[in-house]
């Protein structure tokens, strides 16, 4: 099977649209440059995946992502034998597969594989560039297009789910959050193609839920959130049920919190 794998399936054949909010891009073109290992940080739905995509896009190089969970295994990143009618074969894991044929892996919400898992990427983040593949009794170089990118939300992690100092000093870091709010403004016009004036009434309610972070909130709504909202909106749902559909239900069960950024939705479409 690795012979005959094509690594281009992982291509990303259309640009991403990214609206680039400082020197994010010429600051992850110089990481990949000296092939460092990247951790993004920052909230939920700010643009952090889109970003990964759209840099893997823009330098040419396949694209394997992984989106982490508490049951995800090492085995899971590095690969497995399987049974079949010939007995048993090796089957890389998308770790594996990245590092083997060249691409970049990203590791979204890291933090939220088990400690013992995200250790098997310790080879890879060093002077080392290896995988070793225990199992199959192979040590693998890794080739010299693989990069890893890792992601996380500091501010969503409990102490029992944040990266260990030793994981996280493997990695050069870049700090995301939502963009200000015009340019946010405009990510959701261009992304839905509303008109301006509605995408800056959503960033408005955006931006208030976001001033609730900690007080009856654990996340503001996400840029991610306001390009949902938008969408049903052009699809000839209300502006008032597209919000409290989009906006204001998935992120809380409070009917205090509920009732306080309906209102401010009634407010912001007055």
């Amino acid at each position: 099977m690795n012979n005959t794998f094509d690594i281009q399936q992982y291509q990303i054949k259309n640009e991403p649209f990214y609206q680039a909010q400082s020197n994010e891009i010429k600051l992850y073109e110089a990481a990949y440059a000296a092939r460092l290992p990247v951790m993004l940080k920052g909230p939920t739905g700010c643009g952090k995946s889109r970003f990964v995509e759209h840099m893997a896009w823009k330098l040419g190089k396949p694209l394997i992502t992984v989106a982490c969970n508490e049951d995800m295994t090492a085995s899971d990143l590095v690969g497995r034998y399987l049974l079949d009618a010939n007995g048993t074969r090796w089957l890389d894991g998308p770790l594996t597969l990245a590092a083997r044929y060249g691409a970049i892996c990203y590791l979204d919400e890291v933090v939220e594989a088990r400690q013992d898992t995200t250790v098997v990427i310790h080879p890879l983040t060093d002077h080392r560039r290896t995988l070793p593949l225990d199992k199959k009794g192979e040590l693998i170089e890794a080739h010299p297009d693989f990069q890893l990118v890792i992601s996380y939300n500091p501010g969503y992690q409990s102490l029992m789910k944040d990266l260990k100092q030793s994981t996280k000093q493997r990695f050069a870091a870049m700090e995301f959050d939502y963009a200000a709010a015009e340019t946010e403004a405009s990510i959701v016009a261009h992304e839905t193609d509303v008109e301006m004036a509605l995408a800056k009434k959503l960033v408005k309610i955006g931006l208030a839920a976001r001033n609730l972070k900690g007080h009856g909130l654990d996340e503001g709504i996400s840029t991610r959130l306001l390009v949902y909202a938008a969408t049903l909106i052009k699809g000839g749902i209300a502006e008032r049920d597209a919000c409290r559909m989009a906006l204001v239900r998935p992120i809380t069960d409070d009917p205090d919190i509920r009732d306080t950024l309906d209102h401010a939705i009634d407010a912001v479409f007055a």
